[in-house]
């Protein structure tokens, strides 16, 4: 682990009530926990492998464990990862830079509070500190949001839902585009994208479930999804690609899987706020027409294009989709149960824990095996699925 600059134990709040669950689960996913933050963790600065999105899903991923298994999670002080990340992270300096493929795939590069290193990358936006999770790309600051909400709900310490409504003022001005809805990918105002809108919309119908002034936000995820579900993005097979073109049309670009997990979970939260089950459907729909496209014959998740076992290995983004796809998977299932969606949790966990770990517990990018080397974000990724078996074992 990295020396220690502010570190201390952050006992988590309030307990749920525990299942009997599936003790296996519960003990790989403490022990994918402790090597996630063994090896990747960055205590000075609370991130995970320096990757500035991607450690708010990891965060988000911890506080669901803690919301599962409270002693398991404070057995590992989770809730000082917690309390650190939120505490460091904003007070960073980073240095950042985002390249969209013709493709669809996002590269991020990042350069957190190194000077020597960040003297050498010109290319790079302007240094500055992340002050309230806020940069120039509205999806990094809605997965910060939900990090927030869900860490909220395993603590109960109003300082997270505060920093996630600050977050969601923020992703407010991604708004005004040319295609009569929704939110620009970046400040940069160029692109509209699905992952910035499902993340608009899960913040907004998540905040409508937490905070007092509910219809505020349940008007905006009202009508963002209104916009989303008409804006042609999810295509004839039920899949949602990667964005809009120049003329507000479908770009056809590809069917990542976390496009289908995002949506999954902000169509769960407007259910919860609203008792709609047209939603529910609709988020069926999308969730077994992703794991029929994704899903190999075995039942494993492959990423839509199969880079797992190709040079660069998806790529430190892309190392991370499949996971944001089983976690959110797994909320639809607590609310709407579905057998289909059990067997197709457990039966990835089990795999990427015989196929895809090796000695240290490392869990690699490709779940189908062999074991290929492990980042942070595949290990980040890997841990959603141990955290859904619990959740759907429970």
């Amino acid at each position: 682990m990295h020396t220690s600059y502010y570190w201390a134990a952050m006992p988590l709040l309030a307990a749920s009530a525990a299942g009997a669950g599936t003790q296996e689960y519960v003990d790989n996913a403490m022990s994918a926990i402790q090597t996630l933050n063994d090896e990747w963790y960055n205590v000075r600065t609370g991130i995970w492998d320096d990757a500035w999105w991607n450690s708010a899903n990891m965060l988000t991923t911890l506080a669901d464990f803690a919301t599962l298994r409270l002693d398991e999670a404070n057995d590992l002080n989770v809730g000082g990862y917690m309390r650190n990340t939120f505490i460091q992270a904003q007070s960073e300096n980073v240095l950042t830079v985002k390249q969209l493929s013709v493709t669809g795939m996002v590269t991020s590069a990042y350069c957190i509070d190194d000077d020597v290193k960040c003297k050498t990358k010109r290319h790079f936006l302007g240094k500055r500190g992340f002050d309230d999770f806020i940069n120039e790309f509205y999806d990094d600051e809605g997965w910060w949001a939900l990090a927030m909400i869900r860490t909220w709900d395993a603590t109960g310490d109003q300082e997270y839902l505060d920093s996630a409504v600050t977050i969601f003022e923020d992703m407010q001005t991604g708004l005004g585009g040319p295609c009569n809805g929704g939110i620009y990918w970046n400040k940069d105002r160029k692109y509209v994208n699905a992952i910035s809108n499902e993340l608009y919309l899960s913040v907004a119908a998540s905040l409508a479930n937490r905070m007092p002034n509910r219809d505020y936000y349940l008007t905006i995820a009202r009508d963002q999804w209104a916009w989303f579900r008409d804006s042609g993005m999810i295509n004839k097979d039920n899949l949602i690609n990667d964005g809009l073109d120049g003329k507000c049309k479908n770009n056809g670009m590809q069917t990542w899987s976390y496009n289908q997990g995002v949506i999954l979970g902000g169509l769960t939260e407007l259910y919860r706020a609203t008792g709609n089950k047209d939603l529910l459907r609709k988020a069926h729909t999308i969730a077994k027409a992703a794991i029929k496209a994704l899903a190999n014959d075995e039942g494993v998740l492959v990423e839509t294009d199969k880079c797992e076992k190709r040079s660069g290995n998806c790529g430190r983004d892309g190392q991370s989709f499949k996971g944001i796809f089983v976690r959110n998977l797994r909320y639809l299932h607590d609310m709407a149960p579905d057998d289909e969606f059990k067997e197709f949790i457990v039966k990835n966990a089990d795999v990427i824990w015989a196929d895809n770990r090796n000695k240290q517990n490392m869990l690699g990018v490709a779940w189908t095996g062999p074991f290929i080397k492990a980042t942070g974000m595949s290990q980040g990724a890997a841990l959603d699925v141990l955290v859904a078996a619990i959740g759907v074992s429970d």
